[in-house]
């Protein structure tokens, strides 16, 4: 078994142009994966940040090209590329998604370039917020999915999915590390007005109350005339403590994961096998 994992977050502007958002992915991946990233993780709504294109978007030629780009670049690369989100018009179960909806799907991709898990939201971002946008209601374009946590593993590291909003739902997060997740991935489009007050707190909390690392990618910036996300994407210890993380621009850092530091964590203050349920 494999005591260190190499992973990389990659944070980005991303706009309703897939093209764009995919040619500045290629960049960021091919520099992380030259400092030795073997994990490369992007935020949520890579491709396509415009929630009214989603359906017809997920159903065109586009998606299929899209979607064997970046087959070919986990291939390339030789690396596991997580994809923090993009729209599926299948479930899991491989049905069409009704009522003009789709699924905001996780990817996980494989070195040899094969899509080998999904992960589907399943919290929805419904609320008022005070910016710009003042609503969102992504219930109207998004079926939530399943309520089946999704755990896979990365060179013997057991790696937990989940989508930006999921976050507040500490039940999933203990979900995932029961199965055994040694690293939580929250690829999210946090706004900038919710991000402020509670993008680092949550991460570090999720961190604290399972014991793992918890990896933050965000998008950040302003996506159109109504959107601003937070950035500050962000690398947490199975502490709480913030290894590393970006700004407000987009880019991409890389960290060397180690099992000695779970352990050591676990050991030290075994808070879990201290747990009393009813």
């Amino acid at each position: 078994m494999m005591q260190t994992l190499c992973i990389a977050a990659v944070q980005l502007t991303s706009t309703g142009n897939w093209q764009d958002n995919l040619n500045e992915v290629k960049e960021l991946v091919a520099s992380a994966v030259a400092e030795g990233a073997r994990l490369v993780v992007l935020p949520e709504n890579v491709f396509l940040f415009d929630g009214k294109r989603m359906r017809s978007f997920a159903e065109s030629d586009e998606q299929d090209v899209l979607l064997n780009e970046i087959a070919e670049l986990a291939r390339q690369h030789s690396i596991y590329l997580v994809i923090g989100s993009h729209p599926s018009i299948l479930n899991a179960t491989g049905d069409l998604v009704a009522g003009g909806r789709v699924r905001q799907t996780c990817w996980a991709v494989g070195p040899d370039g094969l899509f080998f898990e999904r992960y589907d939201k399943i919290h929805l971002f419904d609320v008022d917020v005070n910016d710009k946008a003042m609503a969102y209601r992504e219930s109207e374009v998004i079926e939530p999915g399943d309520l089946t946590p999704k755990v896979i593993d990365v060179d013997g590291f057991k790696v937990g999915l989940s989508i930006c909003y999921d976050v507040r739902f500490p039940e999933l997060y203990r979900e995932l590390s029961r199965r055994g997740a040694d690293l939580l991935l929250v690829p999210a489009a946090f706004t900038y007005m919710t991000g402020k007050k509670h993008w680092d707190i949550l991460l570090a909390a999720r961190a604290i109350e399972n014991q793992c690392y918890v990896l933050g990618v965000n998008q950040c910036g302003w996506h159109n005339a109504t959107r601003q996300t937070y950035g500050h994407s962000g690398l947490y210890s199975p502490t709480g403590e913030r290894l590393l993380g970006l700004q407000e621009v987009p880019g991409y850092f890389v960290f060397k994961m180690t099992k000695q530091a779970l352990l050591d964590c676990r050991q030290k203050m075994p808070c879990l096998a201290h747990r009393r349920l009813s």
